[in-house]
Parts: structure tokens; C-alpha cells; sequence
């Protein structure tokens, strides 16, 4: 079972997603940043307890860079496995998004 944790640390909203980064959690993943102010602070996506990813949790992270404007807001994805990095770079999200 997934699940998306929400927290605040300072001006930085952290979304943890825990399990399977898929469909299942679209509505969950989108309500985390979509009630933020367009204007202030970075997004934090970590994934320390994510397990799998599939084309749809691409696109969610797609669609939350382009909700939130990001050419100038910071997206920051952390604690990816090394299987998850694996999809990601050969999905060249790797020079979408920033990986720490």
C-alpha cells in the first residue's frame, strides 16, 4: 500500500512517498502541492521508501513542474534508489529535475 506524508520544514514543502509511486496515488500526490502558494518555497520529493515507479508517476512529476512553474522554483528529488535512478536517467528526468 502507498502512501504520500506532507510536511513543512521552514519556507520547504517535503513530499515522502512511501510503496509504489504509480497511478494509485495521483489525487494524494497532486492535492500535496497543488493548495501551495505558487510563489514561495521549494519542493522536497523523497523517496527513501519508494519501491517502484512507473510512466505515470513521470508524468505526475512533470505535471507538478509545470503547475508550479519551476523554471525558477527549486524541485529537489532525494533518497532515490539506485533501481528508481535507473528509469529516471534513461527518462533524462535527471536534467528535468535536481537529484541529491
Amino acid at each position: 500500500m502507498a502512501n504520500v506524508d506532507v510536511s513543512q520544514e521552514g519556507s520547504t514543502t517535503v513530499i515522502t512517498i512511501n510503496g509504489r509511486f504509480d497511478f494509485n496515488i495521483l489525487q494524494e500526490f497532486r492535492d500535496a502541492y497543488s493548495d501551495k502558494d505558487a510563489g514561495s518555497g521549494k519542493f522536497v520529493i523523497n523517496l527513501a521508501g519508494t519501491e517502484y515507479i512507473d510512466s505515470s508517476a513521470l508524468g505526475m512529476l512533470l505535471n507538478m513542474k509545470n503547475h508550479l512553474g519551476s523554471e525558477d522554483r527549486a524541485i529537489e528529488i532525494i533518497n532515490c534508489q539506485p533501481n528508481l535512478m535507473k528509469i529516471f536517467t534513461i527518462a533524462h528526468f535527471d536534467r528535468k529535475f535536481k537529484f541529491v
